[in-house]
């Protein structure tokens, strides 16, 4: 019987979601619900595998990974992110990456707004503050006829670009590959940086976007700005960004991703009141979750019909 091996589903995902009876109804399954750990362990796990389902982006295939693994042809993310595949080695050992894009673009386009929402009002420092008996007044910014500059243009950039003019907002955009959006005015990346009074990150981690963000940017923007990333940690240089909010650069930022996750106990973004964050859930609604697991498991079956559907990278 046809074998699917799921390395990482911890926390289950997988296993809960409508797509497990579909995917155990037509293959044998070895499945793990606790994480590898490590190179080592992900590679006892698949050491055999010829197709693998990879729930966690903790799992890191790398160059090492590959060549222990000489079965591999397929791995189905879950998840648009694969920053944690090294690409260019899963082709020169004929492995398939495949990811589910699009499948939570509006739930992290709603969550980019939901946190916006929360620094521009500051509502979770006024809530805590109104519980206490307290009757904070003046905090809020209004975002309408403000405008909203948008780094990345993917399906999640473009959602959200249009609840940023749903709201009233001005939208500009830099892009890696420049396209017409209606109500989108395109623009060079400085002007994007000093134009903004919202700056929201939707880019692909990679090494040209790794640490884009630094304390040049941050000197460009405008003081009154507030910074949304929805999109990958270590697309903005950390350390840069704590001084910019420490040292009022910047007005104020909503975070979901971190440059190291779970983010630590007691760092020092976590002391900063002009922060919201939230712990790298944008993309989990039921919604998005169930409609991305269905995806990895129909992308198995392409590949096995011969297609290479939502295939990342070259093709092996």
């Amino acid at each position: 019987m046809l074998k699917i091996h799921v390395p990482d589903d911890a926390p289950a995902v997988l296993r809960p979601s409508a797509a497990w009876p579909v995917l155990a109804a037509r293959s044998e399954v070895e499945y793990h619900d606790t994480l590898p750990g490590s190179e080592d362990g992900l590679i006892e796990r698949i050491a055999a595998a010829k197709l693998v389902l990879n729930v966690r982006s903790s799992s890191k295939f790398t160059e090492r990974v590959f060549a222990a693994c000489p079965s591999l042809r397929l791995v189905s993310v879950w998840g648009t992110g694969t920053d944690h595949i090294d690409l260019p080695a899963a082709a020169r050992h004929g492995v398939t990456i495949t990811n589910t894009p699009g499948v939570s673009a509006v739930s992290i386009a709603e969550h980019t707004l939901a946190l916006l929402f929360a620094v521009a009002r500051q509502i979770p420092r006024i809530d805590a503050e109104t519980r206490t008996g307290a009757w904070p007044r003046g905090r809020s910014v209004e975002l309408a006829g403000k405008t909203c500059g948008i780094l990345g243009l993917g399906a999640i950039g473009r959602r959200f670009a249009k609840l940023a003019a749903g709201i009233g907002m001005r939208v500009i955009a830099w892009t890696m590959h420049p396209r017409e959006i209606p109500g989108v005015e395109m623009v060079e990346l400085d002007e994007l940086y000093r134009k903004s009074d919202v700056l929201s990150v939707h880019l692909r981690l990679s090494e040209q976007t790794e640490g884009m963000i630094g304390a040049r940017e941050f000197g460009l923007m405008k003081k009154s700005a507030i910074l949304v990333n929805t999109a990958r940690g270590a697309i903005v240089d950390e350390a840069s960004l704590l001084r910019a909010l420490s040292d009022g650069a910047i007005a104020g930022a909503g975070l979901d991703v971190f440059t190291v996750e779970p983010l630590p106990a007691g760092h020092p973004l976590t002391r900063l009141p002009n922060v919201v964050i939230t712990p790298h859930c944008a993309g989990i609604t039921p919604e998005a979750l169930e409609a991305g697991l269905r995806l990895s498991v129909e992308n198995i079956w392409s590949f096995l019909d011969g297609r290479r559907e939502n295939a990342v990278g070259r093709p092996a």
